[in-house]
């Protein structure tokens, strides 16, 4: 296998490792809510979502572009879910 399709599958299944990795996260905090999370954690983890998303973009690695931007949603998703958690579980 020549070495740039390796490393762009090594690339792909990182970026899906890491993207994937959040979704639990965000299903917990839609059913249980946020509390436990800081909002100062999560805009300073989507600060730097969208930094290697820029990198990403500007080196034109597209399973960084595209990792990024999932993660970055899914960040988005778990800031909503927690600014509108209200003491109850969200169904």
């Amino acid at each position: 296998m020549p070495s740039s399709i390796l490393t762009g599958s090594l690339g792909m299944l990182a970026a899906v490792c890491t993207t994937v990795s959040f979704l639990p996260q965000v299903i917990k905090i839609r059913r249980q809510g946020g509390d436990d999370l800081s909002y100062g954690m999560l805009f300073v983890y989507l600060a730097g979502i969208l930094l290697w998303l820029s990198y990403g973009v500007a080196i034109r690695a597209n399973a960084m572009i595209l990792a990024n931007l999932v993660t970055a949603v899914l960040v988005a998703l778990s800031i909503w879910f927690k600014a509108t958690y209200k003491g109850k579980a969200l169904r």
